[in-house]
């Protein structure tokens, strides 16, 4: 495979990016933008990161591109989550200009903050084909309060998505964004497209219910994988990530039968 980084600018910051493009396979092919969730407070030594999972599904046949949001990484900027989903919009108009991806067969995965932002997305653009949504949160209700929005600014300078000590000018228009993104309001927007919804029984930062409900919100025109004794980071489990390449094999290849056994 072939390994570029790109970049592209989205409210005039750069957003720096690595796209993955299958070795000797017939172009375009389906693409597949990965999203990452918000960072934690330490990072895994042994966490081999989201160029493994690209690596993995470029093997697949998908054209793949992982990226940092704003604030993450090597990307300019300070996390705001309206931010990100321009963030995504960026991602996915860099992506259609990419002559190895097919227009018509572009998805989305994404994982919690970046599942909560790429349902958002996928609900205002018809023309993402289908999204793996892992871990999502159905609201950001912790947030609604003051103490709450002060305590999540409070970590996100922490985990250093928010570099800048004047960020955000506003407090409440910050977190407004998070009432405006709320998946449960925006997943209904995207059925008839194929929808998987992925979750852990033991998930500590966002409550199995959450799936449940954005299931629930689509009046099970979707399909729902509960991973038992599945953690948080469903990226790292193997039954998480087997159960998305089968389904994207399935929903992204299903036109070509040459490419069913990839």
């Amino acid at each position: 495979m072939k390994i570029e980084r790109v970049s592209w600018l989205i409210d005039g910051l750069r957003v720096i990016g690595e796209v993955y493009i299958p070795a000797a396979s017939a172009l375009p092919n389906p693409g597949l933008i990965i999203c990452h969730g918000i960072p934690g407070k330490v990072k895994d030594p042994n966490d081999p990161g989201y160029p493994l999972l690209a690596e993995r599904f470029c093997r697949m046949g998908f054209t793949v591109l992982i990226f940092n949001f704003r604030g993450a990484g090597l990307s300019e900027g300070n996390f705001a989550i309206l931010g990100w989903t321009r963030d995504l919009e960026g991602a996915l108009d860099y992506f259609n200009r990419r002559p190895e991806v097919d227009p018509l067969k572009i998805f989305l995965m994404g994982f919690s903050g970046g599942a909560a932002v790429s349902i958002y997305v996928a609900a205002q653009h018809p023309e993402i084909a289908g999204l793996v949504s892992c871990a999502a949160p159905a609201d950001f209700k912790d947030l609604s309060t003051e103490e709450g929005a002060q305590n999540f600014l409070a970590y996100a300078r922490e985990v250093g998505i928010i570099k800048n000590e004047k960020f955000p000018s506003s407090l409440k228009e910050w977190q407004e964004g998070f009432r405006i993104v709320k998946p449960l309001e925006k997943v209904t927007k995207i059925p008839p497209r194929p929808l998987l919804i992925i979750h852990g029984t033991e998930d500590d930062v966002v409550e199995m219910v959450s799936a449940r409900d954005l299931y629930a919100r689509v009046q099970g025109k979707a399909e729902l994988f509960i991973i038992e004794g599945a953690g948080h980071r469903l990226r790292l489990e193997e039954k998480a990530i087997a159960k998305a390449q089968e389904w994207l094999k399935k929903v992204a290849f299903r036109e070509n039968d040459t490419l069913g056994s990839i």
